[in-house]
């Protein structure tokens, strides 16, 4: 799993903290992806400022929406 947080979310420490709280909140979620995955998760400028109990609800939701069953549109 990889993020993408570019310089819009904030300055240099703004990003880097919203890195560490991803990487943290992904450690939990990374027994739910196919052992072949590769996912990468772009943080959008609110992240700076959202709390990590509602960034988890947010990536539970992206996981969900990618690993539902017969979605061709998820693969993508």
């Amino acid at each position: 799993m990889g993020f993408v947080v570019s310089k819009a979310v904030g300055g240099a420490v703004v990003r880097n903290q919203v890195k560490r709280r991803l990487r943290h909140l992904a450690r939990e979620r990374l027994e739910s992806l196919p052992g072949s995955a590769v996912l990468v998760v772009r943080a959008l400028p609110p992240a700076a400022t959202t709390t990590s109990a509602q960034l988890g609800v947010d990536l539970d939701s992206a996981l969900r929406r990618v690993l539902r069953p017969g979605d061709a549109q998820a693969a993508r």
